[in-house]
């Protein structure tokens, strides 16, 4: 892994996330009209939409997001963002999680619980939980950070998001009988996948500003060398 981040730079692992967790978002769009048209999606989460999604789009939307954030993570580290310790665990931790719920599905609706939709229930419990951490532990160090300053509070914002749909999603899950959990779950996911779009386009922002600021500094070593 440090082999591969030293010959890749920063804007190409940011333009691999951006384009991993935009294929993503617009997969899981599209995998919102295949399934049964009789499923509410207010009241069925994404999971249970995936089962019934007959062509796999959703299953690959989340394992290709689950693959475009550990790009990203790859790219925060060759930037240098302040990211290293719990942040970057737990960014992994959502990455990994998201790729086994994707392999490892969920059952129908209505159907018992497998030990298979076990390892898919706690897989997706892992993601939404570590992200929004990540997320909060992230903010005082990029607003620390005078590359990533900019970027503080809308992620703080989206960390607070997130903290709250967690708290939603708990009580819709366990007293609240599943009542609007499909749009609860959306929500979450929404504030959380605008966490890694944040830092994905920002990336992009650095890595191009460093690449142009370079530019006239090879330009003169280059006319010098070429003048001796």
């Amino acid at each position: 892994m440090t082999g591969v981040r030293a010959r890749l730079s920063p804007g190409m692992w940011a333009l691999g996330a951006c384009v991993s967790i935009g294929f993503s978002v617009v997969a899981v769009v599209v995998g919102q009209f295949g399934p049964d048209p009789y499923l509410d999606p207010l009241n069925v989460t994404v999971s249970e939409y995936a089962v019934a999604d007959r062509g796999g789009v959703t299953e690959v939307a989340m394992a290709v997001m689950g693959l475009g954030s550990l790009v990203l993570l790859g790219g925060l580290r060759a930037a240098g963002a302040p990211v290293r310790g719990f942040p970057e665990r737990l960014l992994l931790v959502w990455s990994v999680a998201l790729v086994v719920a994707a392999v490892v599905p969920t059952t129908p609706i209505g159907a018992d619980l497998t030990v298979t939709a076990q390892v898919h229930r706690y897989a997706s419990v892992a993601a939404f939980v570590s992200l929004p951490l990540a997320a909060a532990l992230m903010v005082p160090r990029l607003a620390a950070a005078e590359e990533w300053k900019p970027v503080a509070r809308v992620v703080e914002w989206l960390a607070l998001a997130g903290g709250f749909g967690l708290l939603a999603i708990t009580y819709v899950a366990l007293p609240g009988e599943r009542v609007l959990i499909g749009l609860v779950e959306r929500l979450l996911l929404g504030a959380e996948v605008a966490v890694l779009g944040v830092l994905a386009a920002w990336l992009v922002r650095l890595a191009w500003a460093r690449a142009t600021s370079e530019e006239p500094a090879n330009f003169q070593t280059y006319h010098r060398i070429i003048a001796s």
